[in-house]
């Protein structure tokens, strides 16, 4: 263990060096890996280390001040010292009989996240009768979306369906907005990814358009089809899109599932946005953290949009995401635990013992379940505490403040996301001499200005891909190293294209997602520098003839958006019956 502490040590950068590791910055070339073979005898222990320690060259740096790809944080301590304890014994978070009590790590998680919530006395253990919050670690966000689906059919379509299979085209509802993860989920259920009906969103706040909502509502409650779930998005990647499901909740009980189905469910894709749950008990007047009047305003607004989650059936939460902790590390938290274990309970094992009162193995969908989630989860609750969760995410927002201010002293950039209060800004960059706020306005609202969006969006597209091709070369560029950012190909539509359906019709945006507690007004202005440096290259390279021409966008599948009423129920009456 020590060798490779050290060895992993020793291909950090020096503070002001890349944001990678080791020395060898060019992307991996896994052709060659089909030829590995296992040998005839084993390698000595320190060989085979030394051997792990190199495949980590090159990678990402999660830790550097130049590194904001994504919503990627780095990982706290007490999470990854918890969740290595766990490959030393190997506790299997199955059953209480093989993880003994390390099982209290996912029960008093389920707890805390509970009460946080607003949902009151949690006790998840085996054999209750009252209904009582609970939930599990899965594998990810997409675990709990797929747990919540899943929870969502069999209440909707009767615990019958569990044995002959998805016979009724129940709908799930969810915005447009709503993560991709909504397709893997229709799929992997059996329900089918054509039974996902998106719910328009507002231009402004990116949230589901309740008017659209409650139309579609209406109509397929008076075609008698049911609706398995609405998913509410709490907090998008890019937009910070906050869905309102205290009138979700409402729209739910005014237009209830016909007999015999059951009701419809409410699942919270709040990955993203739970932790500003911590802000409950913040003391906005006195401001005891000293946050600056403006983020102060932003966490409030965070705060009040979340607040609300208690109204859902069930909640995602990401603990690698705003958690700052291990990958993979995600909860669903769900308001009847109860229920979803009645529903969701096998028969007995012949060969497993109910040991103690709690054997999550009897409903949960992995046999198999690692305690490394659940010990790296319950850990980092214990060591941030709610002032550990509220000064980070009040940090990152004072980071975020600080670029957006430096954007305003460029007239040649423009944020285009100033009403969003995540972490990630997204800006254009555009030629020397335009009046970016300008120019944007008018490619955002003015249908004759699509040729011109269409232009700089590749050149957003181009720069960044420059500021990658920099970050690799492993060299200066302006007297600094290139930061690690990335791009969004379809931050929103323009306003003259709100179905998306006119090609190109979108903005482009380069990402900064600063969720590393090291970025600081130091990356930041770094981050100008060098993103106003690769614009002047690309355009020289284009002046030169020889530009690099942009990838061509990824096909998306098409997914039954909206139009009227009748649209929507076109079709669909007809294959509603069970059996």
């Amino acid at each position: 263990m020590k060798q490779a502490l050290s060895l992993l040590n020793a291909l950090k950068p020096e503070p002001q060096g890349p944001a990678y590791l080791g020395t060898n910055p060019a992307v991996p070339d896994y052709s060659d890996s089909a030829n590995a073979q296992l040998g005839q005898t084993g390698l000595p222990l320190g060989d085979v280390v030394t051997q792990s320690a190199g495949l980590f060259e090159g990678m990402p740096h999660w830790n550097h001040p130049q590194t904001m790809p994504n919503v990627i944080p780095p990982s706290n301590l007490a999470g990854i010292i918890s969740a290595m304890m766990t490959q030393v014994f190997s506790p299997n978070i199955i059953e209480g009989e093989y993880s003994w009590n390390v099982e209290r790590s996912e029960l008093e998680s389920a707890a805390m996240l509970a009460r946080l919530i607003g949902w009151d006395n949690p006790n998840n253990l085996d054999g209750t009768t009252e209904p009582a919050p609970g939930g599990l670690y899965t594998f990810g966000g997409s675990g709990c979306y797929f747990y919540g689906m899943k929870y969502a059919l069999t209440r909707v379509l009767g615990k019958e369906s569990r044995s002959r299979g998805i016979r009724t085209d129940a709908k799930i509802l969810v915005s447009q907005q709503g993560h991709y993860c909504k397709e893997n989920s229709s799929d992997w259920t059996g329900l089918g990814m054509d039974n996902v009906v998106q719910i328009r969103t507002d231009p402004q706040t990116n949230a589901m358009d309740l008017n659209h909502l409650e139309q579609v509502m209406l109509a397929l409650n008076e075609a008698q089809v049911p609706i398995a779930a609405v998913v509410c998005t709490m907090g998008t990647t890019d937009a910070f899109a906050v869905d309102d499901v205290k009138a979700v909740r409402a729209l739910v009980e005014k237009y209830p599932n016909p007999a015999p189905y059951g009701k419809t469910f409410i699942y919270c894709d709040a990955v993203i946005g739970w932790a500003w749950l911590t802000f409950s008990t913040y003391d906005f007047s006195s401001n005891p953290l000293g946050f600056s009047p403006a983020v102060l305003e932003q966490v409030r607004k965070n705060y009040e949009a979340l607040q609300h989650l208690r109204e859902a059936d069930a909640v995602g939460c990401d603990f690698h995401k705003v958690g700052w902790a291990p990958y993979n590390c995600s909860f669903i938290a769900m308001r009847d635990f109860t229920e979803f274990q009645n529903l969701m309970r096998r028969g007995e094992s012949a060969y497993l013992q109910a040991r103690t009162r709690y054997n999550p193995g009897l409903y949960t969908l992995e046999v198999s379940r690692t305690g490394a989630y659940s010990m790296a989860g319950w850990a980092t609750l214990r060591f941030l505490g709610r002032e550990g969760f509220q000064s980070i995410l009040g940090g990152v927002l004072e980071v975020q403040e600080a670029l957006r201010g430096l954007i305003q002293e460029h007239p040649e950039l423009v944020c285009v996301n100033t009403a969003d209060t995540g972490f990630v800004t997204l800006f254009r960059v555009y030629p020397p001499g335009t009046n970016a706020q300008q120019q944007y306005e008018r490619e955002l609202n003015n249908p004759d200005a699509l040729p011109e969006l269409k232009r700089h969006n590749e050149l957003q597209e181009k720069v960044t891909d420059k500021v990658w091709e920099w970050f690799r070369s492993g060299q200066l560029h302006d007297g600094a190293y290139a930061p690690y950012i990335s791009y969004t190909s379809g931050f929103r539509p323009t306003t003259y294209n709100p179905d998306t359906t006119m090609d190109g019709a979108v903005i482009y945006a380069i990402k900064s997602y600063p969720m590393n507690l090291n970025v600081g007004l130091d990356s930041m202005q770094v981050l100008l520098k060098i993103v106003l440096a690769a614009r002047d290259e690309v355009l020289r390279e284009e002046a030169a003839g020889h530009a690099p021409t942009p990838r061509k966008p990824v096909a998306r599948r098409a997914i039954p958006r909206w139009g009227t009423v009748e649209d929507l129920l076109s079709g669909v009456t007809r294959r509603t019956h069970r059996g």
